[in-house]
């Protein structure tokens, strides 16, 4: 999944001369806690909520600024940006290793779209399949090629529909890998999964209880 698929676009924007009690009003009335701040045509800064209510805080370092203050006395700069085809995981470390909420998205020089972490939580819910019905697996798996391909054929022999597949580390040389399938009652895949040798981890085994 790439950026161009989940971010908003056209872009809502203020003016760097635009005042601090004005972008306010935009953000309550939008909904928002971000805009671009734009100057000639040109992306140059960011402005939050948080900027705002800071910046005019008594206990602002100087003093509170004036709500007539310019956004463009108060914004981040310089901007980190993405790309429209970058890999939405991408855009998701870039967030979190620069601590922002949103990601302006640029197209050269042009500003086409924009990415919050609320729009990286629909993608993460579109990328693992939870929105359409479906079950859950989690089986560990030795970390070294033909892994993956064997739990897939296994669920292929069983007439088990993939709807997505993840991976993350789970031990020394091991995987956990999460698998959403077809099927919503996952407990006879799991057992027979079992049978042959796979640890898996949910659904998890009730001692006495058979299928």
């Amino acid at each position: 999944m790439l950026v161009k698929d989940v971010m908003h676009s056209p872009v809502l924007t203020v003016d760097a001369s635009v005042t601090l009690e004005a972008a306010y009003h935009i953000m309550l009335q939008r909904n928002i806690r971000h805009i671009p701040v734009m100057k000639e045509g040109r992306l140059v800064g960011m402005i939050t909520d948080r900027d705002i209510r800071l910046a005019t805080s008594p206990f602002a370092p100087g003093g509170a600024k004036s709500t007539e203050t310019p956004v463009e006395q108060v914004m981040t700069r310089p901007v980190f940006t993405g790309e429209p085809l970058d890999a939405v995981e991408e855009a998701a470390r870039v967030m979190r290793e620069r601590k922002i909420g949103a990601l302006p998205i640029l197209e050269g020089q042009e500003l086409v779209g924009i990415v919050t972490g609320i729009d990286l939580l629909d993608a993460l819910l579109r990328l693992t399949g939870v929105q359409k019905p479906s079950g859950r697996l989690e089986v560990c798996l030795d970390d070294r090629p033909g892994e993956l391909a064997r739990l897939s054929g296994e669920l292929a022999q069983q007439n088990i529909n993939i709807h997505s597949l993840l991976t993350y580390p789970c031990g020394e040389g091991t995987v956990t890998t999460v698998v959403r399938v077809g099927t919503l009652d996952t407990r006879k895949i799991a057992r027979d999964l079992r049978q042959k040798g796979y640890e898996v981890r949910w659904p998890p085994e009730i001692p006495g209880k058979s299928l």
